[in-house]
């Protein structure tokens, strides 16, 4: 199904010169189009033309020959002194809008526009052609022919009830922390949709706007994450949606020292925010500790980077750094590797004599309950002493 819609002044007409009364730019009255017919575009060219095109709304389809549209839907059909004519098969309610042919002489420019309306159909009425009177390959026609077949398309019953249909829609963002961010969202429909935005994930519900443009200021990365569009009528529901992922440097949780005992493994943990992740670095006073140094190995897996001794050494016992780095920043930490000594050792002569004296009480003289067993163990001064003597030597 075909319209084709001709911009040429009535035969036996002589065509004005650009220094004439004739308007530069010229306005036509609006065509309406059924959903799934091929639109043809044509205006007249004349003498002395330097350069022609024809766009939709701000975009280019074709400048001169050379073909700008990336849609294989738009193609040339003529181009000569005379006219310029391109076609558009398959007319979709997204190509309603305005278009304008675009004619540069030696002198000045003039355009030509004409806006389309593009409505659905529920049947085709018995005994039309599926072309409205033209084939792809549209005659040579006059104007009084072209009137007349617009007049019967618009004279055709057609739908004026479309659902909603996302046709612009923001592309995922990737912004830094403190940008302005702008998402638009563009529907067609009849009746005309109504827009809405909210944050969908991590939802939130004062994040929203009831037009098509939801605009966030300064944003923080707590505003990261998946923004829906909404677009609605009387008819249905369209929704698409938008994931914005917000940068940012990185912070580094406060590191814990460890105590790990001579010959034992020891491990030290680095935990880092930050997007993108970040890579991490380690460091012994000023020196960078890589994997496999001296029996070390180092592990990153996300945001935890692990630092790991299998076999602590005197040598091992200090203090280290860890280094968060990405594109926007670092953050560091410290982290003490100490020694650790066995736990009844770590025990002081008062700490051995207050709990001597409470068994005392508990189970009298000499005896201390032994709280897995169940059973009373002579624990004798001299035992007591030895242990005394024993922590103070290795303190020394």
């Amino acid at each position: 199904m075909s319209l084709r819609l001709l911009f040429l002044l009535p035969a036996g007409l002589p065509v004005r010169s650009q220094g004439e009364s004739q308007s530069d730019n010229k306005q036509m009255d609006n065509i309406t189009i059924r959903q799934g017919e091929t639109l043809f575009l044509s205006c007249s060219q004349g003498d002395f033309v330097t350069h022609t095109a024809w766009l939709n709304r701000s975009s280019i389809l074709y400048a001169g020959e050379d073909k700008w549209s990336v849609d294989p839907r738009v193609n040339l059909v003529t181009l000569n002194q005379d006219e310029f004519t391109i076609k558009i098969e398959d007319v979709d309610l997204t190509d309603e809008g305005q278009y304008i042919c675009a004619v540069q002489t030696s002198s000045r420019p003039r355009t030509t526009s004409v806006h389309i309306i593009v409505q659905a159909i529920i049947d085709r009425p018995e005994g039309m052609s599926a072309a409205v009177g033209f084939t792809d390959t549209p005659p040579k026609l006059q104007t009084t022919n072209v009137l007349s077949s617009i007049e019967r398309v618009s004279s055709a019953p057609v739908d004026t009830w479309v659902p909603p249909k996302i046709v612009n829609l923001s592309k995922d963002l990737v912004v830094n922390e403190g940008s302005n961010v702008t998402l638009m969202c563009l529907a067609n429909g009849k009746p005309e949709p109504a827009i809405t935005w909210r944050m969908l994930s991590p939802s939130d519900d004062s994040l929203s706007s009831d037009s098509e443009v939801l605009e966030i200021p300064f944003i923080s990365r707590y505003r990261a994450g998946v923004y829906e569009c909404t677009a609605s009528n009387d008819i249905a529901v369209d929704t698409q949606t938008v994931e914005l992922t917000v940068n940012y440097p990185p912070s580094v949780s406060d590191g814990r020292d460890v105590g790990v005992t001579l010959g034992q493994r020891g491990v030290l943990q680095c935990e880092a925010d930050a997007v993108p992740e970040a890579d991490f670095e380690w460091y012994r006073d000023d020196r960078r500790i890589f994997n496999g140094f001296d029996g070390i190995e180092i592990e990153d897996s996300g945001a935890l980077s692990k630092l790991t001794f299998y076999n602590v050494s005197e040598a091992d016992y200090g203090n280290y750094t860890c280094v968060a780095i990405n594109k926007l920043g670092s953050a560091n930490t410290s982290i003490i590797l100490y020694v650790e000594t066995a736990s009844v050792l770590q025990m002081t002569s008062s700490d051995l004599k207050q709990t001597a004296f409470e068994n005392d009480l508990l189970e009298g003289p000499g005896a201390v309950q032994d709280g897995n067993s169940g059973t009373s163990t002579v624990f004798t001064p001299t035992c007591l002493l030895l242990i005394v003597l024993l922590q103070l030597f290795l303190k020394f």
